[in-house]
């Protein structure tokens, strides 16, 4: 008979029959199965006083594109970070962070940018069940007619319904219409526009940008009554004058598109975020990539 051996000996499992033996097997996978944290690893911190900052677009089941990705990965995404250890902290605490107040360790904020009704119907259903707080940087233009954008965008009444349910859930700006490339193809958002051959002064370029950002702001603010002075750079494009516009018109703290995890060192109006929202970034290389920029800046 065939015997299985330990450090003692013979096991007891040699006294069974094959179909036995078979059947034991067959029960210790489904407690397994059924207990999946049965046997994991305690939660590693990675990092203290520092906090990862995720970038999200679209979650859509139908569209493809290079920052839409569809619900079961983002879920998965989630509940992988979540399980690893990752702590989900808010707009807030991230503002209070940056001022020199503590985070648990790894720290994620998760960041939406375009304010994509995609957030309201597949995002925030999830956000909401597993109490993770987000920030939603809006195009405020979008929010007179929300579902004739290119993408369906955000409703007044669903950012109110969003915000007054979950109270870790924030808008923020991305500008009112400026969200867009110049003739030249520029960014609308720092760049001089030309009329014919007249170039757009140094006044009147500074008061586009201001009164874009002020109008932003004003439109969010009727909306719920949190700061309004978190800013998206589109298409992640910026540079000292623009930074210094914003802080003109009230924005305190600037998100871009550089890949790092944040230091309470970092420029309030530069502070980096890494993409998770590609679809080619699956649930546990999120983690790895996360691991790499740490690396990467030691």
């Amino acid at each position: 008979m065939l015997k299985i051996w330990t450090s003692n000996g013979p096991s007891r499992m040699s006294g069974l029959t094959v179909a036995q033996r078979i059947g034991l097997w067959a029960l210790a996978l489904v407690l397994l199965w059924l207990t999946p944290g049965l046997f994991r690893q305690p939660p590693i911190t990675l990092y203290t006083d520092k906090v990862t900052v995720l970038a999200y677009h679209h979650i859509d089941d139908s569209a493809d594109g290079m920052v839409t990705i569809p619900t079961r990965l983002f879920h998965s995404q989630l509940t992988d970070l979540v399980q690893r250890g990752y702590h989900f902290i808010t707009l807030t605490q991230f503002k209070q962070f940056l001022a020199g107040g503590t985070v648990p360790p790894n720290a994620i904020l998760v960041t939406f940018d375009d304010g994509y009704k995609s957030f309201y119907t597949n995002a925030y259903p999830i956000l909401k069940a597993m109490n993770i707080p987000a920030v939603n940087f809006v195009i405020t233009k979008d929010l007179e007619h929300p579902e004739q954008s290119r993408i369906p965008s955000l409703s007044r009444d669903e950012i109110r319904q969003m915000t007054r349910e979950h109270a870790g859930i924030d808008v923020q700006c991305h500008t009112d219409s400026l969200h867009d490339t110049a003739p030249n193809g520029g960014a609308l958002f720092t760049t001089r526009l030309n009329n014919g051959s007249v170039e757009e002064t140094e006044q009147a370029f500074r008061q586009r940008i201001i009164e874009d950002t002020e109008r932003c702001r004003a439109k969010l603010g009727q909306l719920y009554e949190r700061p309004i002075d978190s800013f998206a750079y589109p298409f992640g494009i910026y540079d000292t004058q623009s930074a210094e516009l914003l802080r003109e018109a009230g924005i305190a703290y600037a998100f871009t598109t550089y890949s790092e995890i944040a230091s309470r060192q970092a420029d309030p109006l530069q502070i980096p975020r890494i993409n998770a929202g590609s679809p080619f970034i699956k649930s546990n290389s999120l983690n790895n990539l996360i691991i790499k920029r740490l690396h990467q800046q030691k």
